[in-house]
């Protein structure tokens, strides 16, 4: 397992889909997992450090293992099957719960966990970007710095008229 960085969310064009970026800690590659608007959005919230009036599902999460005891001792992104990612999520006392990616993230944000990738997802799938290509990645942060959490709301569905 190889410790990874949340680089942060973005929505890649033109499909309009979000996405999130984790950067290899001690290596040179990235690994983009498509996921939903709304895991997006709270990934966005935990990097920013938004605080909702009311706990979101991921602030629930963490409460629940707080008043529970427990504690989330790291993120396992374990496996890629079909363009659909895995990951573990790792408790203080041992067990292990499957979730998904983006809201083992999300999860991992709030509490300070650490995140980890396996070997075989990363040779799999990660993007090796070389020293000469690290422009466009500080290109791609400094838009993490100007995004919003609003970016990846739903657009309204058109109206039908009758």
């Amino acid at each position: 397992m190889r410790e990874v960085d949340v680089m942060g969310v973005r929505v890649e064009m033109p499909s309009n889909s979000p996405i999130v970026l984790l950067r290899e800690v001690a290596g040179d590659r990235y690994l983009p997992i498509w996921i939903g608007a709304v895991e997006a959005t709270a990934i966005a919230f935990a990097q920013q450090g938004v605080v909702p009036p009311r706990p979101l599902t991921h602030d629930l999460l963490k409460d629940l293992l707080a008043a529970t005891g427990h504690e989330l001792s790291e993120v396992r992104i374990t496996d890629v099957r079909d363009g659909v990612y895995f990951a573990t999520l790792v408790l203080s006392s041992g067990a292990e719960v499957s979730a998904r990616p983006s809201d083992s993230i999300a999860l991992a944000l709030r509490t300070g966990s650490r995140i980890v990738c396996s070997e075989d997802v990363l040779d799999e799938v990660g993007l090796a970007v070389p020293a000469e290509q690290e422009d466009e990645v500080e290109r791609f942060r400094e838009f993490l710095d100007q995004v919003s959490p609003d970016d990846f709301e739903s657009p309204e569905p058109p109206s039908s008229s009758s």
